[in-house]
């Protein structure tokens, strides 16, 4: 029998409009925060929710007839990238009708940074906008972290056989398998691990004494690596108990969920064993030694100091996370180089983090070193192993076409920003953070400044790059090629 290859439409609308009305309830929660503190957005906030649960509620009403069964990689693929397109689009709303935002394109860019926890920012005082938006504004970064489709799938069994089709799409690399065979048990355990962790931390931040509102913000952003905060200069004016919490948990998050549930369970065998974990707290290790040397040399601050400052820099950076305590941009210009090059590095894969990620960094210094080892020895069988099993040739190659792709990509949207004006620098520096969803970047794109300058053309490249970077590539691009379309 010849494999189906027509797309079924029903089931990507309905599947949307489930989705919209999750969304919906989230962006409601948002609006209660006006009971403590009441700054006019309330109607704003619950005209969106109300527009988005009715918009949703269409798409499901008029397309609740289908069959689970033909859910396929190409209905996956587009689920996933129009529902994120979508619940950004309706998640412009209370920024863009309550007014505190009056540019759509900036609300549009706000919303996309937010759910795709990149973290680059348009607002230029983020202290004076009303705090029930400021939650709505964190918990974007929480929704996209772990993955509304995840989420989903862990609160809707409905999603059946297609479950797994959703999942590799929204989070491909993962590897969910490992946690239980069903795809709904697996999303229920990855969510409830998420969960716990981002209210552990929010109460480790309150006992540093900082405030209910601002802890659970911190907290989302964290645990999304994220980098949204609710205070203009992000956690420089936190305590040192604050900061080292941060960093803490900022490692937590970008390290691989699987993990997590292995250290739950009280079996930390497979964490020891795991060689992308300890190549990523190694990366972040040497780093910080790099890094606190040359704070400690060139900008002449106490050893304590330039090590709290250097290890949060390096972490944020690294897993993608934005915050940060001091503006990395007036530091030398070494320093901030090797700010750029950690850009390109991101945390483990099945983490919520951004980038490249570890394990793709891993596998091509290894394939490299048996390559050099084959050009020695031509006719020895020398395979590329991780954690001690062999890594088929196949996904070798799909790792080294992902570098090239991203490499490509980025090369690409560098040239688009410079034709807009940009400048070499800010080019290069605007792509690499959005794309690797790391948010604050170099120059005048800074963690204390905003994306506020960039022209309105090149804000609507940088949402379609941070989109590309949390879907990793291949998942959006897929769909710009004409084979995709074909029966």
């Amino acid at each position: 029998m010849a494999a189906r290859t027509d797309i079924n439409f029903r089931i990507i609308i309905n599947f949307i409009g489930i989705l919209l009305m999750l969304t919906s309830g989230f962006m409601a929660l948002s609006a209660l925060w006006e009971i403590v503190y009441p700054e006019g957005v309330f109607k704003a906030i619950l005209i969106s929710a109300l527009i988005t649960f009715g918009t949703g509620l269409t798409f499901f009403q008029f397309t609740r007839n289908y069959d689970q069964k033909n859910i396929g990689k190409k209905e996956g693929y587009i689920i996933v990238t129009f529902t994120w397109l979508s619940i950004t689009l309706f998640g412009t709303l209370p920024f863009y009708l309550s007014g505190e935002i009056p540019s759509f394109t900036n609300a549009f860019f706000e919303t996309m940074s937010g759910f795709t926890t990149t973290g680059a920012t348009i607002l230029t005082d983020i202290e004076s906008m009303p705090k029930a938006l400021l939650f709505w504004r964190s918990t974007t970064h929480w929704l996209g972290g772990m993955g509304i489709i995840v989420l989903t799938l862990a609160i809707l069994p409905i999603l059946g056989v297609g479950g797994m089709e959703l999942f590799v799409a929204e989070a491909p690399g993962t590897t969910p398998l490992r946690l239980h065979p069903r795809m709904t048990e697996t999303a229920k355990r990855l969510w409830f691990i998420y969960v716990l962790l981002s209210f552990v931390l929010m109460f480790l931040l309150m006992l540093g004494n900082m405030n209910f509102f601002e802890a659970i913000n911190h907290a989302f952003s964290t645990m999304a690596t994220g980098g949204f905060s609710p205070k203009n200069d992000s956690i420089a004016s936190y305590s040192p108990y604050i900061q080292y919490t941060i960093i803490l948990f900022m490692i937590i998050a970008g390290t691989n969920f699987t993990l997590h549930y292995f250290a739950l369970k009280g079996n930390f065998k497979p964490i020891a064993n795991n060689e992308e974990f300890r190549f990523y707290i190694m990366v972040i290790g040497s780093f910080t030694i790099l890094f606190t040397i040359g704070i400690f040399v060139f900008e002449a601050l106490d050893l304590e100091l330039a090590f709290r400052k250097a290890a949060f820099q390096v972490v944020a950076i690294l897993t993608t996370t934005g915050f940060a305590t001091m503006d990395y941009t007036q530091w030398n210009e070494f320093l901030w180089f090797m700010i750029f090059l950690l850009m390109f590095t991101g945390g483990c894969i099945g983490s919520t983090s951004g980038g490249i990620k570890m394990v793709r960094h891993l596998l091509l210094i290894k394939n490299t070193h048996q390559e050099f080892r084959r050009l020695v020895h031509p006719d020895a069988v020398l395979p590329t192993r991780l954690d001690g099993k062999t890594i088929p040739k196949e996904t070798i190659y799909n790792f080294l076409a992902f570098f090239l792709l991203y490499v490509s990509v980025f090369a690409v949207g560098a040239s688009v920003m410079a034709f807009m004006g940009l400048g070499f620098k800010l080019s290069l520096a605007s792509v690499a953070a959005t794309i690797g969803n790391v948010g604050p970047s170099l120059g005048t794109l800074g963690p204390m400044d905003s994306y506020d300058i960039i022209p309105t053309a090149g804000k609507w490249m940088l949402s379609f790059f941070m989109l590309l970077g949390r879907l990793e590539l291949f998942t959006v691009l897929i769909l710009l090629t004409p084979s995709f379309w074909k029966k």
